[in-house]
C-alpha cells in the first residue's frame, strides 16, 4: 500500500542506532550488531587517540546511539512475521519508542535475523542536503555489515518521512540489498509504501498497538523495557543540581586535596638508611644519598593509588553491591583524569561483567562534578557499546563530549559507533598488567630523551 501523505519537507538529524546483538526477526544471531543511532555529516568531528590506552583504536566511522542492555545471560528469542510484529520490537531494539526518525532494520541469514538496526533524526524542517547524507550513510553502513535485506520505517507525518524515504529507495535500487519493506508509522498506524493494495494496506492506514504485541511483552519480560522516549533514557544519565549537587562538589575538592597530599608525600625526598636496625645513628659517611624524585616517578605513584580505587570500585559492583560514599566517588572521578587511570579501568571491562560494569559507571557519571564526567562518561560508553547500547553508549560520549569537546577516548568511541561497528568490535586487546607496562615504557623513554648526552 502506497503512502498517501503528501510529500513533505524532512530535517535529517543522523543518530543512528544500531541494534541488533539482541533480538531477530526469527531468533537473535549471537554476533549482531547492537542498536546504534548516529549523527550524519553534521555530527561530531572524529580525532584520533593521543595517549595510550587499553584498547586500541578501532575502525572510525558514524556515531551509532541506540541499542538495547541485555544481560550476559541468554539472549530472547522473538519471532514476528508481520508489519505489526516488526514495529512492537523497534522501540526494543533502539531503547525507546522512536519518533520523528528513520530506522533502518537490516537483515540476514540465518533464518531472517535481524543483524542490525540503527536510527536517524529526520530533518525538520526537511533539508535535501541532510536527506542526502543520511541515505549515504545508511547505504554505507548496510554494505559495510553485508545485510540482504532491509526493512525502513519512518516515523512522522509524511511530509517528514517521504522525503528522506523516497531518496533510500532510489539509493538502494542500485544496490544488491532487497528492500524488504518501507512503512511510516504515525498516530498508531502504519502505510506501506511498497503495498498497493487496499484490502491489506488501506489509504487510512492500519492500526497496531506495539505495546500490547506479544513480542513487545516478551522482551519487557526478558529484561529489556523501552523508554517512552529518547529524552527520558538520556535524563537516566542526568547530573545531580541543586542542593543534591552540594555534597559532592565539596567531596570532589576533598579528593583533590587528598591528590595534592599524595603527590607531596611523594615528592618529599627521603634518605634511606644503610645500617642495620640496632647500628648506631648513622653518620653522613653511612648514609646513602637521596635518590631524586622525579614529578613522573611522584606521578606514578598517586596513579597506583587510583588504579586501586578502580580495582576496589568495579570488585564493589560485580559484588552486587554499590557505592553511596561520596568521597569514594569523588576519589574515583578525580583519579581517572590521569589516563593511565581510565585505561587501567578500560582494560577492565570484561564483558562477562558488563551488567555491573553499567551500573558501576552511570553512578559515576550521574554523581561526579562536569569537569570530571569525561573519563567515566566515556567507560560507560565502551561498557554500553558491548552490551549492544549503542543509545546509552551515544549519550554518555554526548556527556563527555560536552564536558570536553576534545576529548580523544570518546570521540574515539564516537567514530567507532557511528561507523556501525558490532559490540563484537569492542574488544579488550589489552589486560591491565600490559596498560601498567606501556605507560612504564613509555616513561622510561621519556627519561632517556631527556638525559644529558
Amino acid at each position: 500500500m502506497t503512502d498517501h501523505q503528501p510529500a513533505g519537507e524532512t530535517t535529517p538529524q543522523s543518530h543512528v542506532q544500531h541494534a541488533s546483538q539482541r533480538l531477530a526477526s526469527r531468533e537473535p544471531q549471537p554476533g549482531a550488531t547492537a542498536a546504534t543511532e548516529r549523527k550524519p555529516a553534521t555530527g561530531r568531528r572524529s580525532s584520533t587517540e593521543r595517549e595510550p590506552s587499553a584498547a586500541r583504536k578501532p575502525a572510525t566511522g558514524r556515531k551509532p546511539a541506540t541499542g538495547r542492555r541485555q544481560s550476559a545471560g541468554r539472549k530472547p528469542r522473538v519471532r514476528v512475521d508481520s508489519v505489526a510484529g516488526i514495529l512492537a520490537v523497534v522501540p526494543y531494539l533502539l531503547g525507546f519508542h522512536p519518533s520523528s526518525s528513520l530506522v533502518m532494520i537490516g537483515i540476514a541469514p540465518p533464518r531472517g535475523q535481524i543483524k542490525l538496526a540503527f536510527r536517524y533524526d529526520l530533518p525538520d524542517p526537511p533539508d535535501p542536503r541532510q536527506a542526502g547524507d543520511i541515505t549515504a550513510h545508511a547505504i554505507a553502513v548496510l554494505k559495510r555489515q553485508q545485510v540482504e535485506q532491509v526493512i525502513v520505517v519512518g516515523y512522522g507525518p509524511g511530509t517528514l518521512v517521504t522525503p528522506v524515504v523516497e531518496l533510500i529507495r532510489a539509493g538502494i535500487d542500485g544496490t544488491q540489498i532487497t528492500l524488504r519493506d518501507v512503512v511510516r508509522v504515525e498516530d498508531s498506524r502504519y502505510w506501506s509504501y511498497l503495498c498497493g493494495e487496499a484490502d491489506c494496506c488501506p489509504a487510512e492506514g492500519v492500526p497496531f498497538d506495539a505495546r500490547a504485541h506479544p513480542a513487545a511483552a516478551a522482551l519487557t519480560t526478558a529484561g529489556l523495557p523501552a523508554y517512552p522516549d529518547r529524552a527520558t533514557l538520556a535524563r537516566s544519565l542526568a547530573p545531580l543540581t541543586g542542593a543534591a549537587a552540594e555534597p559532592m562538589k565539596l567531596a570532589t575538592q576533598r579528593a583533590l586535596d587528598r591528590g595534592e597530599r599524595l603527590l607531596a608525600a611523594a615528592l618529599r625526598p627521603a634518605s634511606r638508611d644503610v645500617s642495620g636496625p640496632s647500628a648506631p645513628a648513622p653518620t653522613a659517611s653511612r648514609r646513602a644519598p637521596s635518590r631524586r624524585v622525579t614529578m613522573d616517578d611522584a606521578m606514578r605513584l598517586v596513579a597506583k593509588a587510583g588504579r586501586r580505587a578502580v580495582r576496589d570500585a568495579i570488585a564493589t559492583y560485580r559484588a552486587g553491591d554499590q557505592i553511596a560514599d561520596d568521597d569514594q566517588i569523588a576519589w574515583l572521578s578525580v583519579a581517572l583524569t590521569d589516563v593511565r587511570v581510565r585505561d587501567d579501568a578500560w582494560a577492565r571491562m570484561d564483558p562477562e561483567h558488563r551488567d555491573a560494569h553499567l551500573r558501576l559507571w552511570t553512578d559515576v557519571v550521574r554523581r561526579a562534578c562536569p569537569a570530571y564526567v569525561p573519563a567515566p562518561a566515556s567507560l560507560l560508553a565502551f561498557t554500553a557499546w558491548q552490551s549492544g547500547d549503542g543509545a546509552l553508549a551515544n549519550i554518555a560520549i554526548e556527556r563527555a563530549l560536552d564536558a570536553d569537546p576534545a576529548y580523544s577516548m570518546a570521540l574515539l568511541l564516537a567514530e567507532a559507533i557511528e561507523s556501525g561497528l558490532p559490540p563484537s568490535a569492542a574488544r579488550l586487546p589489552m589486560t591491565p598488567d600490559e596498560v601498567e607496562a606501556s605507560y612504564e615504557a613509555a616513561g622510561r623513554d621519556r627519561k632517556l630523551r631527556a638525559a644529558p648526552d
